[in-house]
């Protein structure tokens, strides 16, 4: 091992994971709240190619990105030390304004500098070099959300009589409809989670082996091919998140914040493959039901979207079932 870890080291690396995992799906959900909020009306709006709601909204997503950025990084790290990476997230606060979005993002962001603080001594007195670089290098990233937020933090909110007031057709949809559109975003939560954290495994020593002269010849083996598998695919399910829980703000309801059901990440490639293959049926599933249920709703664009969703959902589902035994 080239640098001794204990397992209380390995726990505050992993205290950092679910930290980055709980404000990367923060931001995205702020990102997708925009579609809602930039109905409110600023006067100086109307003369802009953009409005104030554009611009903050591009950082947050820009952000989240960034952030699951780091989670995946984290992991590798913690993999490469022989440890076990959680799929564990702590529970997202998305608020219902851009000042609120800023202010939640100031307390996460100081959170986030308070901890990794902490991790950068603790990784220069185990000596463990490559870890203290990569916080420093995620720790400058942090600290410019931070000052980015605090820019932010005391804007002036749209008064209630600048709001527009819901359509009435829009109250036609019941919280129990809303609960199924929400499995949805349960359902992408925890599939980026799940992929993100087996995209990363592929850095633990007993999945990085290779055996034959072919996998030392492509410097690859099926662990790191189902690895590069993963990546093209959380990022469209990320891209998923952000559509369905938009969605979700326009009709005026509240997105889920927690993955459901629990992310599964498996020991070998094999599992890789066998538990995402699970996880797109489930979700191709759930899916049409909601497609279904759009439609009795005479909801189009939803009905539309998770169309054009099953379809690449079908896309994953076959690209792993491939490679199942």
């Amino acid at each position: 091992m080239a640098v001794k870890t204990t397992p209380e080291y390995i726990d505050l690396l992993n205290e950092a994971v679910e930290r980055e995992m709980q404000v990367s799906i923060q931001y995205l959900l702020q990102h997708g709240k925009m579609e809602k909020l930039i109905r409110k009306t600023l006067p100086e709006n109307i003369l802009l190619d953009k409005t104030t709601y554009e611009a903050i909204g591009k950082f947050l997503r820009e952000i989240g990105i960034q952030e699951m950025k780091h989670a995946a990084s984290i992991m590798e790290r913690i993999y490469y030390l022989g440890g076990e990476a959680t799929t564990k997230a702590k529970k997202p606060v998305v608020g219902g304004s851009l000042s609120e979005f800023a202010k939640l993002g100031v307390k996460a962001e100081e959170e986030a500098l308070t901890l990794y603080r902490r991790i950068i001594d603790e990784a220069r007195k185990a000596g463990d070099y490559e870890t203290h670089e990569l916080f420093e290098k995620i720790y400058g990233e942090e600290e410019g959300h931070f000052f980015k937020f605090q820019e932010y933090a005391h804007m002036q909110d749209e008064s209630q009589e600048e709001t527009l007031k819901p359509s009435p057709w829009r109250k036609v949809f019941t919280e129990d409809y809303f609960a199924l559109l929400n499995k949805a975003v349960a359902s992408e939560i925890m599939a980026i989670i799940q992929y993100t954290n087996q995209h990363e495994k592929a850095a633990f020593l007993p999945l990085r082996v290779k055996e034959t002269p072919l996998e030392v010849v492509t410097e690859k083996n099926k662990t790191k091919a189902v690895s590069d598998l993963l990546k093209g695919v959380f990022m469209q399910e990320m891209e998923h998140l952000e559509k369905i829980s938009e969605r979700i703000y326009l009709l005026e309801g509240e997105a889920a914040v927690l993955p459901d059901p629990l992310p599964k990440v498996g020991d070998s490639a094999d599992d890789f493959l066998r538990l995402d293959h699970a996880a797109e049926n489930d979700a191709i599933l759930l899916y049409r039901r909601i497609i279904d249920e759009a439609m009795k709703q005479g909801d189009t664009l939803t009905r539309r979207m998770f169309e054009d969703i099953v379809i690449q959902e079908e896309e994953h589902y076959w690209k792993f079932d491939d490679f199942i035994r």
